[in-house]
C-alpha cells in the first residue's frame, strides 16, 4: 500500500455566518445506503506556488465556498422510521495535509488503464463509520503532495446529502473560488420541492411500476444472494478508443433505425450483454440493469437552477440473457430506451409518493440484491462537470473514482486526453473478470 504521512489535519467552517436549522431530506436523500462517494484529482506539479500556499488557498477558498454550500458542514441525525435529517450546524468540514514517497507520474501514466487498487486509498480521507450518525462528516477534502511536488485531492461526500451533478456543482464553484473567480451558481437548497404531498396520498398498488425497490432478479435456483455477496470482488479500468467507441454506436444504429441510441445505451448495452456471457447465464436466467436518470428537467416544473441534493433515479431495465447475448445491439439499446423513457412527470411523483408511504426505509437500505450477480449498473459521468478543475495551478491530470470493487457496479468516464475515448471502472468478482474482458473487447472486434 502506498505510504502516505499525515502533516496536519484542520476542520474548516464556512467563513461566515450561516442558517442553522434542520433541514428535512427528500424521499430520494433517504433511499441510499449512508455512504460516501470517494473520487481524487492528480495535478501536475503547481508551477511558482509552494505547498504552503496551496494548502492556505484550498483551506481559505473551502471556508468561504462553505457560505453558501453550508449543508455540507452539517450532520445527518437518525429520525424514526429508518429515515434521516439534515442538521445544519456549521461544524466543518474536515480537512487533512498529506505527504506522500510515491512518485505521481507513477500513478497517473497507466492509471487509466490498469486495475484500480488499495494503494490509492489512502488519497482519500478516512470516514469512521463507528462513529454515531451525527459525528460522521458529510464531506472530507485530503490534500497529498508527492515526492515529484505534484498533488492530489482527494474528496469524499455523503450520498445521503448529494448526488453526482450537485457534487460536480460543489466541487465547480469551489475551484472557482480558489481561482478567484465569483460564485457562478447558487446551490438552491429548498427541497420541499421534491417531498412528497402532505399529507401523502393513498399508498401505490401498482407494484410493477417500482419493482426496483421490490425484488430484483436472483440467480436460477437461487432464494437469496446471500452466497455471491461472500465471493470476492476486484476493481479495474478498461479503455475503450474513440473508434471502438464509435464502432459500437454505429452497431447499435445499423440496419436503419430511427431511434439514433446515444453512445451511452450503445456502451451499456454492450456491458450488459459482455457481463451475461462472462457470468455465464443461462439463456433464461433473468437480469436487472440499472440506469441513473438525472430528473431535474424532466419534472415539470423543472427544478430550480442549481437544485441541491439528490436529484437522480435509479430506473431498472430487465432481460434474459439469452435474448441479450443472441440477438442485436439494437434490442438490448431498446430495453434501455424504455426504461429511461418512461420517466416523466408523472412518474418521479408516483416514485416519491411510493417511498413516502413506506413505513421504514431500512428495507429499502438493506436491499443488497440491487447490483450484483445477475444484475448490474452502469452509471455515466460522461456529461457531469466533474472534470477540468482548476484551482489556480491547472486542470487535473486524471480524475478517477477512488473505489469501485460492488460486484455489477459500472461507471463510464471519459478518456483523460479529450480524444473522444471512453473509460469504464468496473467492479466484479474476481472470476469473472478476466472474462469480462475477453468478451468486452473480442464482441467490438
Amino acid at each position: 500500500m502506498m505510504a502516505v504521512t499525515i502533516k496536519g489535519s484542520y476542520t474548516v467552517s464556512p467563513m461566515e455566518t450561516t442558517w442553522c436549522g434542520r433541514m428535512p431530506l427528500t424521499e430520494w436523500d433517504q433511499t441510499g445506503t449512508v455512504t460516501h462517494v470517494p473520487t481524487i484529482y492528480f495535478y501536475h506539479p503547481p508551477q511558482n506556488r509552494t505547498y504552503s500556499t496551496i494548502v492556505s488557498t484550498l483551506k481559505n477558498s473551502l471556508s468561504r465556498v462553505l457560505v453558501p454550500f453550508y449543508p455540507l458542514a452539517g450532520r445527518l441525525h437518525s429520525i424514526p422510521n429508518g429515515r434521516l435529517e439534515l442538521h445544519c450546524n456549521a461544524t466543518g468540514v474536515p480537512f487533512v495535509v498529506a505527504e506522500s514517497s510515491s512518485p505521481l507520474q507513477h500513478l497517473a501514466d497507466d492509471f487509466s488503464v490498469s486495475r484500480l487498487s488499495s494503494e490509492h486509498h489512502p488519497l482519500v480521507p478516512t470516514v469512521d463509520y463507528t462513529l454515531l450518525i451525527h459525528e460522521v462528516p458529510l464531506l472530507l477534502i485530503q490534500l497529498t503532495r508527492f515526492a515529484c511536488g505534484g498533488v492530489s485531492i482527494g474528496m469524499t461526500i455523503s450520498h445521503a446529502v448529494v448526488d453526482g451533478p450537485s457534487a460536480a456543482h460543489f466541487m465547480y464553484e469551489w475551484a472557482r473560488l480558489a481561482r478567484g473567480e465569483p460564485l457562478q451558481t447558487s446551490p438552491f437548497h429548498d427541497r420541499r420541492v421534491l417531498r412528497a404531498r402532505e399529507p401523502p396520498s393513498a399508498p401505490l398498488t401498482d407494484c410493477h411500476v417500482h419493482k426496483e425497490f421490490h425484488h430484483p432478479p436472483l440467480l436460477l435456483g437461487k432464494n437469496d444472494n446471500a452466497e455471491e455477496r461472500k465471493k470476492k470482488t476486484t476493481m479495474a479500468v478498461l479503455k475503450l478508443s474513440k473508434t471502438q467507441v464509435e464502432t459500437l454506436k454505429r452497431r447499435a444504429n445499423e440496419n436503419g433505425s430511427c431511434y439514433n441510441y446515444s453512445r451511452y445505451e450503445s456502451v451499456a448495452a454492450h456491458i450488459w450483454r459482455s457481463a451475461c456471457m462472462a457470468r455465464g447465464h443461462k439463456h433464461v436466467q433473468p437480469t436487472q440493469l440499472i440506469v441513473t436518470v438525472d430528473t431535474r428537467c424532466r419534472m415539470k416544473p423543472a427544478l430550480p437552477k442549481g437544485y441541491f441534493g439528490n436529484a437522480t433515479l435509479d430506473i431498472a431495465a430487465f432481460g434474459l440473457a439469452g435474448d441479450l447475448v443472441t440477438k442485436s445491439l439494437g434490442y438490448v439499446c431498446g430495453i434501455i430506451r424504455g426504461a429511461i423513457e418512461k420517466v416523466d412527470d408523472e412518474y418521479i411523483r408516483s416514485e416519491i409518493e411510493f417511498l413516502k408511504n413506506q413505513e421504514d426505509l431500512r428495507r429499502i437500505h438493506q436491499n443488497e440484491t440491487f447490483y450484483g450477480n445477475p444484475n448490474l449498473a452502469v452509471v455515466s459521468w460522461l456529461t457531469l462537470p466533474m472534470f477540468g478543475m482548476d484551482f489556480g495551478w491547472g486542470k487535473e491530470v486524471l480524475m478517477v473514482p477512488a473505489t469501485h470493487d460492488f460486484d455489477g457496479d459500472f461507471m463510464l468516464l471519459p478518456g483523460p486526453h479529450g480524444d473522444g475515448s471512453l473509460l469504464v471502472a468496473l467492479g466484479l468478482q474476481l472470476a469473472h473478470v478476466d472474462a469480462f474482458k475477453k468478451h468486452f473487447y473480442l464482441d467490438i472486434e
